[in-house]
């Protein structure tokens, strides 16, 4: 039996096998019991503000409508009719009363019900009595502070329950602003010829960030933010259930809280009356954590919320072993003046959008890691051993991918698993 994930304790050693990204059974199984059973995230609340708002979307492998009902409620409704099965909605966002079928003209309101059939003499009069007609609601959808996931296992575990220590860390991010936080639309959209478990693990990887991104760093250091000797290090923690967060400094300015000399003045003052209103409200420590740290959180499987120089919301999908679509969104406060978002927005863009100069060479480095599996018969594992001799492992050490790992190990089976405390099995 091929094992997956090779853990000795004894000798400091984490090793994954290759196969796991580059087989397409494995993927099969992967969808089945990880993308069928895990709560995905659909989208946060600011996204649909008003009654009728919906935006269209993709998640685990379903089509799904992210809504606000006209009596509030926020749903999501399977995107497939459900007379011959065709979209209902093939426009990405907007707001209506009523979703209308192209094909055969079925109609729904925005809360799923069906109310209108051409030909309505040729079915019965109790027709659609029971509402099995009505368009199909995924039953399982709960959020936490805006963020909102679907489930589609109806005896999964509540939302609460699977993130877990993860809530924290978003807590840190919903609380930059008193008036809440705002996805800015429209999302970015891209593919990256790579297992999406590479960008799993790519998401919370601060080993990779210097040699990586250095043209980066010396573009920061031109705006006044030198690194300084506590830069780039923090933690790097295994948060269970598979979620994962690196927390560190950097050189960085952050619109919630740490100035830099390029903002001038302005800024700076603009900045310390945030940071103010954060300590009044939440303390000195906790205020400086939100203002002066930095977080990469991956929650599994496929959601990352990077907290870094700007915040991006980030998941990401399966489409082929070596083949995977990514979905980010820019995450903000509310409230913020012109210049400061207009701040934020470049921030954004320079670094984690996908035109940016962190986007671009993550995924060269995915794309050649996949090239690299081809020699898989000759070299089997990948080695995910950083930081196990430390009691407390660094933000730039690899603990935080391997709590990835074992959850993945635990879902996927078991039985194809092994975890080594004296003697480690290769092969």
């Amino acid at each position: 039996m091929k094992k997956f994930v090779v853990e000795d304790k004894l000798n400091s050693e984490f090793l994954v096998h290759r196969s796991v990204f580059t087989e397409q059974q494995i993927l099969e199984r992967e969808k089945k019991e990880i993308f069928s059973k895990c709560w995905l995230y659909i989208g946060h609340e600011s996204e649909i503000p008003k009654n009728g708002d919906f935006v269209r979307r993709k998640v685990g492998g379903r089509n799904l409508l992210f809504t606000r009902g006209s009596d509030g409620v926020v749903r999501a409704l399977y995107n497939s009719c459900t007379h011959r099965g065709a979209l209902v909605c093939r426009e990405n966002k907007g707001n209506t009363k009523v979703f209308r079928c192209f094909y055969h003209a079925w109609s729904f309101t925005n809360k799923g019900e069906l109310v209108g059939m051409p030909g309505k003499d040729g079915f019965s009069e109790t027709f659609n009595c029971n509402g099995s007609k009505n368009l199909k609601e995924v039953t399982r959808l709960e959020s936490y502070r805006e963020f909102v996931f679907v489930n589609f296992d109806d005896n999964a575990i509540s939302l609460d329950d699977y993130l877990g220590n993860a809530k924290e860390y978003l807590d840190l991010v919903a609380d930059q602003s008193e008036l809440g936080m705002e996805v800015l639309l429209d999302p970015q959209e891209y593919s990256v010829r790579a297992n999406w478990k590479l960008l799993s693990e790519n998401s919370v990887d601060s080993y990779h960030g210097m040699p990586t991104h250095k043209t980066y760093f010396e573009i920061v250091a031109t705006r006044g933010g030198e690194l300084s000797k506590g830069d780039l290090q923090g933690v790097g923690l295994d948060l269970g259930n598979g979620h994962a967060v690196v927390e560190y400094t950097a050189p960085w300015g952050r619109p919630v809280g740490r100035w830099i000399p390029a903002w001038g003045e302005e800024g700076q003052k603009e900045i310390d009356e945030i940071t103010r209103k954060l300590e009044n409200k939440f303390g000195k420590e906790r205020a400086e954590r939100i203002t002066q740290k930095n977080r990469n959180l991956l929650i599994f499987p496929n959601l990352v919320i990077n907290d870094i120089m700007a915040i991006t919301i980030r998941t990401f999908y399966p489409i082929e072993p070596g083949y995977m679509e990514v979905t980010g969104y820019a995450l903000a406060a509310k409230g913020e003046n012109e210049e400061f978002r207009r701040r934020r927005n470049d921030n954004f863009l320079e670094f984690i959008g996908p035109g940016g100069f962190a986007t671009p060479d993550d995924n060269e480095a995915l794309e050649l890691c996949q090239e690299g599996f081809l020699n898989n018969q000759e070299v089997e594992w990948n080695d995910i051993s950083k930081g196990m001799i430390r009691e407390q492992p660094l933000s730039n050490d690899e603990e935080q991918m391997r709590g990835f790992w074992r959850k993945y190990n635990e879902i996927l089976s078991n039985s194809n698993s092994i975890n080594v405390e004296e003697e480690k099995v290769k092969g």
